[in-house]
């Protein structure tokens, strides 16, 4: 491949037209995106039922049906309404970017970004090691595969193969993973629920232990709300769900929406199905001891099943089963990385524009996810405090986000209660592991560098989508017999006739220009300076007999070069523009334009019109005094 060729093709999203050397946007039916989603939230399946009975013992049943109570009536009607608030995946940290703009709504996106790629990446990273941790410990693995290293970062790269190749390939494995490894967990359950119906005396004895323990049911659901912080990873598939909205099929984007929440609820009932049975099932047919540490259903209790009530054949065959999805879970979090990182760094200018690519970022988080599996030494237990911050942070965001668009109805204080509900659990996971905060402030802080960078880098770039003359100022630059289009830049403010007599009379002065000579003032009213890119609607009025045109904009020089250019497109003259030098450091400036939107206009609009039109006969002329 030439280098030409190979830039294309890692290019491709944005580079090459739909149909040219590439293929359009795949978009596929809930269920099977589902299970795409479901590669990390099901396969909690094969350690929930032991982290469970580790943190609650004989009460993991009820600390686990209080997980579902909080899944069902709490976090699922949660992002429902996030689904219908975001429906291109932008999930709640759209929601919140609207409900604080300007630049301190842009750095909370950029602070909620950070607990995101922590909770993405070290789900990728977490699964790719739990995956490789079975795989070593099996008595049958290749003695050259004998390192938990090396077998992650080979399951790192595989699952980055076949993202390069694109969503089609990893929306097809998923399904098949998924579906075999519910189908295996089925038989498992089945047969454990079996057994323990054929054994009634098993439930007298655990009922008898728990009472024994607690007196009485208050005091039982008092306990599982405060062990509900270390059960939350079974909560990990909502903010993915939302996030791989785009490639779900739909008529419309009503239809989009209703298929997400079709995909919201029904993994959260599957989910919630089986966290209650294998909760059931494990702690009333595995001995206590084998849930310790070195024990044989550590972080494997429904292995441990499978292979008890089947036999190693069978149990191998689960084993396979999930030593796959684990591998595989971190396809739910990278797609989830591929569509929520585009739709915000590079739109705001706090990325480079290849970001918009999903293959540079594939191989971006790659790279990430390879470092961190090296600082961490592919460690499952060293990474779950960071896992379990990330995933509580976003739903305890959601959480707000739609508190506060509620605030003026009947249901707010609905919301109100679960985000408590979510508050209490994050302040309480943060206490307990404070290594989840320290690591999600390392990406916080690499993305809100690597952001201001990218903005101010890119601050010279055109920035305007399209121009959009109205009909008095699509008349007023027709008007006159004056060959040149000649534009006075000048900030907004109490005009008269004679103010503006006086200005031209300087220009016709400075430059030499004669009484023919005509001139058009345009004035750009500063908006919100933290948006990147908007369209240039531009209208006109007259002060006296002057021409004045008009618009709004996030950024003056940028607007000013945007006109410019689109007067010398559309009609084949090359415009002339006056300015005044800006009196002031001119680092200062620099700094008000890249964070304020203004400065000193005149050396920002050369350069942005230089970037913009290569060839020096069509490039509009700067005039400055």
């Amino acid at each position: 491949m030439t280098k030409s060729g190979f830039a294309d093709w890692l290019l491709a999203d944005i580079r090459l037209p739909k149909g040219i050397h590439s293929t359009p946007d795949h978009v596929h039916p809930w269920w099977s995106v589902m299970c795409l989603t479901g590669v990390d939230y099901f396969s909690t399946l094969g350690y929930q039922p032991g982290i469970a009975f580790l943190a609650a013992g004989v009460l993991s049943p009820v600390a686990t049906l209080v997980l579902v109570l909080v899944t069902l009536f709490a976090a699922l009607p949660l992002y429902m309404r996030v689904a219908g608030a975001s429906p291109n995946g932008q999930g709640s940290i759209f929601m919140l970017e609207n409900l604080f703009p300007q630049w301190g709504g842009k750095i909370f996106v950029l602070i909620l970004l950070g607990f995101a790629s922590t909770d993405f990446i070290i789900t990728m990273t977490l699964s790719a090691a739990d995956a490789a941790a079975h795989f070593v410990h099996n008595p049958f693995a290749p003695h050259w595969l004998a390192s938990q290293m090396l077998v992650t970062l080979l399951l790192l790269a595989c699952l980055s193969a076949i993202f390069l190749n694109g969503f089609k390939e990893a929306i097809g494995i998923a399904v098949v993973l998924v579906g075999a490894y519910l189908i295996l967990n089925a038989i498992v359950t089945v047969r454990a629920i079996d057994e323990v119906l054929h054994h009634p005396h098993l439930f007298i004895q655990w009922k008898t232990a728990l009472f024994t323990q607690h007196s009485n049911w208050l005091a039982m659901v008092g306990i599982s709300l405060l062990l509900f912080p270390k059960l939350a990873l079974g909560l990990s598939g909502f903010e993915t769900g939302v996030a791989v909205m785009p490639l779900i099929a739909g008529v419309d984007t009503e239809g989009r929406i209703r298929n997400t929440r079709k995909l919201l609820a029904t993994a959260a009932i599957i989910m919630s199905v089986f966290l209650i049975a294998t909760s059931m099932a494990t702690t009333l047919l595995i001995p206590s001891a084998a849930f310790a540490e070195g024990g044989e259903a550590n972080g494997r209790a429904m292995a441990y099943l499978a292979h008890q009530y089947f036999g190693n054949g069978f149990g191998s065959l689960y084993d396979v089963s999930t030593i796959l999805i684990l591998a595989f879970a971190g396809a739910s979090a990278l797609a989830g990385l591929l569509n929520l990182i585009p739709r915000y760094l590079p739109r705001l200018g706090m990325a480079p524009e290849w970001a918009q690519a999903s293959r540079p970022l594939v191989l971006v988080f790659m790279t990430v996810a390879t470092v961190v599996t090296l600082g961490f030494h592919a460690d499952v237990d060293a990474q779950g405090g960071a896992y379990a911050t990330g995933v509580l942070v976003l739903i305890t965001s959601a959480a707000c986000a739609v508190t506060i668009s509620l605030w003026k109805t009947r249901m707010w204080w609905v919301y109100l209660f679960v985000t408590l509900i979510f508050v209490y659990t994050t302040s309480l996971n943060i206490w307990e592991r404070p290594e989840g905060l320290k690591i999600s402030s390392f990406f916080i802080a690499a993305i809100i560098g690597v952001s201001l960078v990218s903005r101010a880098m890119r601050s010279t770039e055109l920035r305007v989508d399209d121009v959009l003359l109205s009909a008095a100022a699509t008349k007023m630059l027709s008007e006159g017999e004056d060959d040149v289009i000649r534009i006075i830049p000048r900030q907004p403010q109490p005009e008269t006739a004679e103010d503006l007599d006086q200005v031209v009379a300087l220009v016709r002065s400075t430059y030499g220009l004669g009484p023919e000579a005509v001139f058009h003032f345009l004035e750009v009213e500063r908006t919100d300076s933290s948006e990147f890119c908007q369209c240039l609607d531009v209208d006109a009025r007259l002060v006296g007999s002057h021409k004045v045109l008009y618009a709004r904009s996030p950024v003056i020089g940028n607007s000013i070069a945007a006109l410019l250019i689109h007067l010398e497109s559309t009609t084949g003259r090359v415009p002339h523009a006056y300015f005044k030098w800006k009196e002031g450091n001119p680092v200062i400036n620099m700094l008000r334009f890249v964070f304020l939107g203004e400065g000193d206009a005149a050396p920002i609009t050369h350069e942005v019109v230089r970037r913009a039109i290569r060839d020096v006969q069509h490039r509009p002329i700067i005039h400055v005094s």
